[in-house]
């Protein structure tokens, strides 16, 4: 359903270990908002909620908000360090359309 590089797993462990709360996991939501229509949604959660769907990367959790799965199928998630635009980019084959910050879509 959702796949995560292995840079965006190095990341997200690597929030996760600095982290003061021991978090179980990554939270991703799509949510309506942004320049396009939907805007990506994550941080860091301690457990799934009893409305989302739990899905491993790399022994890495991801709690998936139910109502965003049909927007997420497909989806890679990468961690990058450009300096034009560093940190994490989605690749979605559900958008039709994308802003230029990459973090909104259609």
């Amino acid at each position: 359903m959702i796949n995560l590089t292995g840079s965006a797993v190095n990341a997200i462990k690597s929030a996760m270990s600095s982290s003061p709360h021991p978090p179980g996991g990554l939270r991703l939501i799509v949510e309506a908002g942004g320049c396009s229509g939907f805007k990506y949604k994550m941080g860091l959660a301690e457990e799934a909620k009893s409305d989302e769907t739990v899905i491993e990367c790399d022994g890495l959790k991801v709690f998936v908000d139910n109502n965003s799965r049909e927007h997420l199928v497909g989806t890679t998630i990468d961690f990058v360090l450009a300096a034009e635009s560093p940190g994490f980019t989605f690749h979605n084959p559900n958008a039709t359309a994308c802003c230029s910050c990459g973090k909104s879509f259609s």
